[in-house]
C-alpha cells in the first residue's frame, strides 16, 4: 500500500487514541494531522507503520495535554470532554474497554492522571499495547510504563464507573426517560433517576449554565419537568443519540442548530449524572451552533403555563 492508503487505514485508531488522551474531537483531529505530516515527511519507512504512527500521535498528544493543563486550570466552571458521537475504531475483542474507556465518566477520571499516565494507561489498558511499544512512545524505560501503568490503575480504580452491560436495558431505560422529559413528567423521571443524581453543565463562561451542580432526584426531576416544555414552546428540539459510548440528546433550535448536549450516565438500572455540554467552542464538530445567550433570553420570556 502506498503511505497514503497505510495512514488512512490506521486513521480511526489514531484518533481513538487522541481522543482518549485529550478528551476533545478538535485537538484529536488536529494530532492526527499532524502524525500524518510527519509520516509524510519521514525519509525512513518505518518498520511498523502502526507503531510508528501510535508513537507519534501519542507524542503529539502529550505534549498538547501538557500545554492545556494551564488552560484547564483557569477554565469557568466544570469541564467536560467534547462530546463524540461515535467512536470510529471497532475492535470487537475489546469491545468492554473501548466502550468503558469512552464514556464521559471514564474520561473525567483520566483528568487526575498526568499527561504521561494518561498515555500509558490509554495505549495499554484500552488498546493493549505491549510494553516495548509504549516505551518507544513515550520515551521512558519498559520498567518506568510498567509503574506509570500501575499508578494509573489505582487512580482509576479509585472512583471508576463500571456501566450496565446490557446496552438493550440502558437504551430503553433512555427511552422512558426522554418520553418523560418530552411531557414534563415529574413523578416519571423521578423514577428513573438514582437518589443522589446529579446534573452538571458545562458552558466554559462562554453560554448560560447552571450557577451549580443540582443534586437529587427530586430537584432534578423538578429542574427538567420546568424547563423543557418552556424549550419545546420556543422550537427547541432533541433528538435522543448515543453520547461517548451512553445514552444522550442533541438539542437544536428552530433552525436546526445545536445548542447543546445531554449525556446520561445508566448503573444499576437508574440515572446516575446528566451531564450538558453547553459550551460552544466543544460543539462546532457537530455543525452550526445555536446562540444559546438568546435562547436563554426568549426562555425567560416563555410562558410557564
Amino acid at each position: 500500500m502506498t503511505r497514503t492508503e497505510e495512514f488512512q487505514e490506521l486513521r480511526p485508531l489514531l484518533f481513538s487514541i487522541a481522543y482518549r488522551i485529550l478528551g476533545s474531537v478538535s485537538e484529536a483531529e488536529d494530532a492526527v494531522q499532524e502524525a500524518w505530516l510527519r509520516f509524510e515527511g519521514a525519509a525512513a519507512e518505518p518498520r511498523s507503520v502502526k507503531a510508528y504512527l501510535s508513537a507519534t500521535v501519542t507524542r503529539i498528544c502529550v505534549d498538547v495535554l501538557r500545554s492545556a493543563r494551564v488552560r484547564r486550570e483557569e477554565y469557568v466552571g466544570p469541564w467536560f470532554p467534547e462530546p463524540l458521537l461515535a467512536d470510529p475504531y471497532e475492535d470487537p475483542a475489546r469491545a468492554a474497554e473501548l466502550a468503558d474507556s469512552v464514556s464521559m465518566a471514564a474520561l473525567l477520571l483520566l483528568e487526575r492522571l498526568s499527561p504521561l499516565e494518561r498515555a500509558v494507561f490509554v495505549l495499554r489498558d484500552v488498546f493493549d499495547f505491549g510494553y516495548p511499544e509504549i516505551a518507544s512512545a513515550v520515551g521512558r524505560s519498559e520498567a518506568a510504563c510498567r509503574q506509570l501503568v500501575v499508578r494509573a490503575r489505582r487512580h482509576m480504580a479509585a472512583g471508576r464507573p463500571r456501566f450496565d452491560a446490557d446496552r438493550k436495558e440502558r437504551q430503553e431505560l433512555a427511552a422512558r426517560f426522554f418520553d418523560a422529559l418530552r411531557e414534563g413528567d415529574v413523578a416519571g423521571l423521578r423514577d428513573l433517576l438514582a437518589a443522589d443524581v446529579s446534573l452538571v453543565g458545562d458552558g466554559g463562561g462562554k453560554a448560560p449554565q447552571l450557577a451549580r451542580a443540582v443534586m437529587g432526584a427530586d430537584n432534578v426531576a423538578r429542574l427538567l419537568a420546568s424547563v423543557l416544555p418552556r424549550m419545546a414552546r420556543i422550537d427547541v428540539s432533541f433528538e435522543p443519540h448515543e453520547l461517548n459510548g451512553q445514552p444522550g440528546a442533541v438539542f437544536r433550535d428552530r433552525d436546526g442548530r445545536v445548542l447543546h448536549t445531554l449525556a446520561l450516565d445508566v448503573l444499576d438500572g437508574r440515572i446516575q449524572a446528566i451531564r450538558l455540554v453547553i459550551n460552544p467552542d466543544k460543539l462546532a464538530h457537530l455543525g452550526p451552533v445555536a446562540d444559546a445567550w438568546e435562547i436563554s433570553r426568549e426562555l425567560k420570556r416563555a410562558p410557564r403555563g
